[in-house]
């Protein structure tokens, strides 16, 4: 008696958690390992947590108008924590949000620095498009612009962005540097940080061959292991290259700084002025392709696998998001394409994105060791995910030029341009005009065309 009770309470327990995994984040258990959908979060985490210990870098230069890169560093993590929350319980998808890469650039070098604007002010900018957003998502417009583009550069975006994120990767380890005759060329891969990320491409690429699960969260943690051997040719604060390590501990745990100095730091002085229109317009613009594009492409990796999901809830907490990051002080909070790595290694559900956001607020108070991770580790993930993101091009009709053109600017575009918002434009703008061109005026839409007359003139304008 006393076993068959105990039985009927575990299974009863079993099944309320069931229930509630499935209520909250959208888990079946007859589909979904627990197990699965946490170290994919993990992973997730992991590929994103270079935003963590770039965007206090990259806000740096506004520490002497005021605006704190302590707090930046919590107001970044805030925001993806707040993002990525409301991402799994919300939208119920595997995906992290964070703030974004290139439009902290825009907001740092080009409205503070260049235009004289206020980091205030800028941060005005950031809520207010928020606000648009969840408006304009609310009116079904953001899924009326989605569902207007072509299925083969919705293919050329997604393998686009695939190039784009390895680039990335590859610019982070030191495989591919800058020179000033051919723009780029290849670095010296049997020194630092090339090394150490060419031993991570190759240890997970064997993993992922014999379909090792979470292989690239191992291969991650390999790789910074090895990191810690000081037998890597390195340069020193005095420029001399010397042998060392390249993963280096800071210490284990520490306070979050306080956000006191950037919380709510709006000015509404300049809202209606003309600047004001400018710089919000472009964040809009800026942030409505690129998390489209990303969206695009992680959607197509979980539809292929059985799951539907229902993007319109991901654009709305995408705007949410950006929202509360303006609040907590930092750049346009976005979903980030790094989330791919997790669908890779399995997520499918809102509790990868809640594992995701389990990190980020762990990251508030062990940032030494997160930070610890060093850009050659996290390089190989995106590699590897850059490789299977490519995968849909090849349901692309090269042989028709009306699609295969388009599709090829769309997706040579992102990385060479290094923007997914030009690569999506231009792929949308030679849509368009090869189509017009050679008479097929059915399959372009009225949405198609007005799209592509704001993009041109959005180029000859701004």
């Amino acid at each position: 008696m006393f076993i068959f009770a105990t039985s009927f309470a575990t299974n009863r327990n079993l099944l309320y958690m069931n229930n509630f995994l499935c209520k909250a984040f959208g888990f079946d258990n007859e589909r979904h390992s627990v197990k699965t959908e946490i170290l994919a979060g993990f992973t997730t985490f992991l590929t994103m947590a270079y935003i963590l210990a770039v965007n206090p870098s990259i806000f740096s230069p506004l520490a002497a108008f005021g605006m704190d890169t302590g707090a930046v560093f919590t107001a970044t993590t805030l925001a993806a924590l707040v993002g990525t929350l409301v991402m799994a319980i919300y939208a119920k998808m595997p995906l992290g949000l964070a703030p974004g890469m290139g439009i902290n650039a825009f907001f740092v070098y080009t409205v503070c620095l260049s235009m004289g604007h206020t980091w205030q002010f800028a941060l005005t900018a950031i809520l207010l498009e928020g606000v648009i957003f969840i408006i304009l998502t609310a009116a079904n417009i953001r899924m009326l612009i989605l569902d207007a583009i072509p299925d083969s550069l919705k293919k050329a975006i997604g393998a686009g962005i695939g190039l784009f994120i390895a680039f990335i990767g590859m610019q982070n380890a030191g495989i591919i540097v800058h020179d000033d005759a051919t723009l780029v060329s290849l670095g010296n891969i049997t020194h630092g940080t090339a090394l150490l990320a060419c031993f991570g491409l190759l240890f997970i690429g064997v993993l992922m061959h014999f379909k090792v699960k979470s292989a690239m969260l191992i291969g991650i943690l390999a790789t910074t292991l090895f990191g810690l051997l000081p037998i890597y040719h390195i340069a020193n604060p005095d420029g001399e290259v010397v042998r060392g390590a390249i993963t280096t501990f800071h210490g284990i745990i520490s306070a979050p700084p306080s956000i006191a100095s950037t919380f709510c730091q709006f000015d509404w002085h300049e809202v209606l002025s003309l600047d004001m229109v400018i710089v919000l317009f472009t964040f809009l613009f800026i942030d409505i392709f690129d998390t489209m594009g990303t969206l695009i492409a992680v959607s197509t990796k979980v539809n292929s696998e059985g799951e539907k999901i229902d993007i319109n809830k991901a654009f709305m907490t995408d705007a949410i998001a950006t929202v509360a990051g303006a609040c907590f002080g930092t750049n346009t909070t976005t979903t980030y394409v790094e989330s791919a790595s997790g669908i890779v290694q399995g997520g499918r559900t809102g509790l990868t994105a809640f594992s995701t956001a389990v990190c980020f607020a762990a990251a508030l108070f062990f940032a030494p060791i997160f930070l610890a991770i060093p850009a050659a580790a996290i390089a190989p993930v995106l590699i590897i995910v850059g490789l299977l993101m490519l995968a849909p091009i090849k349901d692309i009709d090269f042989n028709d030029f009306t699609e295969g053109l388009p599709a090829f600017v769309t997706f040579t575009a992102m990385p060479l341009c290094y923007s997914i918002s030009d690569g999506i434009l231009l792929g949308m703008i030679s849509y368009v005009a090869i189509n017009a061109c050679t008479g097929k005026f059915k399959k372009i839409s009225i949405t198609m065309w007005i799209l592509a007359v704001l993009f041109v003139l959005k180029y000859i304008f701004i």
